[in-house]
């Protein structure tokens, strides 16, 4: 395994020779598969541009969150800027390096929509992206380029059973019946919680708890439609990310010097979830940004 990290260690050495001219356009790149920008992003999805794929979307993120968690913890590696003090560490990382979890999850978000909406300007996009994604963690010191190979491979498999399973699963869940869906939402990231929990995993399956059971009781009773006029979409967006970052930046303030820590982060997250399944599709309703509908 040595072998593989030192060949690893070569590889980086070669891109960060380009330091710090490439550094900027790098760390933006980087930036694509951040936390921050999803937490940007997967929301105007589902708020403002397609509803369904939205919640495909949140979910299967969510889960593919928690498995990069566990398969992290599994393969415990270091990272290439703790394995060598040759390589300069150019952006902040936290936790085991295999697989990566940027590979993954751009590999699955941006397959994932392509496959779904079908623009040839959309594949060329997600191409880019899951190539110069990946490579910008090679060049900032925090990947080996073994860790990117594991993150295309889980990434695939998870995107190949998104795209055959999801929407099957969908249909067999909406005729369940109320309280076994609301059951589930509850239950199922709970089970996974026991499995594995960690920083990463409270985080996903947190926001995965509160936005499943948001997404039930909001689907009863509210079943808001995320068309309608570009400025209503607009006006939506803006209110529901402003809930959203009030409860992500708020509770962290206020959840700071807090303990236990992973209890407050669980809180939090599963309120971000919950805002972003339930309460803000309520507010645009009352707010009427957006209508109601058969959902």
């Amino acid at each position: 395994m040595n072998a593989i990290l030192d060949w690893g260690i070569k590889i980086i050495i070669w891109f960060q020779q380009f330091s710090p001219a490439l550094d900027l356009p790098f760390k933006f790149l980087t930036s694509l598969g951040n936390e921050e920008f999803f937490l940007l992003f997967i929301p105007f999805l589902y708020w403002c541009l397609d509803r369904r794929v939205g919640a495909r979307l949140t979910i299967v993120f969510l889960l593919s969150a928690y498995f990069n968690a566990a398969a992290k913890f599994l393969a415990n590696q270091p990272r290439p800027f703790e394995y060598s003090t040759q390589i300069d560490q150019l952006a902040p990382s936290d936790g085991g390096g295999f697989p990566s979890g940027h590979t993954q999850t751009t590999l699955l978000i941006w397959g994932y929509l392509a496959a779904q909406f079908r623009r040839l300007w959309l594949w060329l996009l997600a191409g880019l992206l899951i190539i110069f994604v990946p490579l910008s963690r090679v060049y900032l010191g925090v990947h080996f380029p073994t860790d990117l190979l594991g993150g295309f491979i889980l990434g695939a498999v998870l995107l190949f059973l998104s795209l055959w399973f999801v929407i099957g699963i969908e249909t067999w869940f909406h005729e369940k019946g109320f309280f076994w869906q609301l059951g589930s939402a509850l239950v199922l990231p709970s089970l996974l919680l026991i499995l594995f929990w960690e920083k990463a995993s409270i985080t996903a399956l947190a926001t995965l708890m509160g936005f499943g059971t948001g997404m039930v009781l909001e689907t009863r009773w509210i079943g808001f439609k995320s068309n309608g006029r570009w400025w209503k979409r607009g006006l939506r967006y803006v209110a529901g990310l402003g809930g959203l970052l009030g409860l992500w930046l708020g509770l962290r303030l206020a959840f700071s010097a807090l303990e236990p820590e992973f209890l407050f982060r669980f809180i939090r997250y599963g309120l971000v979830g919950l805002w972003t399944g339930l309460g803000a599709p309520w507010a645009f309703v009352r707010l009427r940004l957006a209508e109601q509908g058969d959902t």
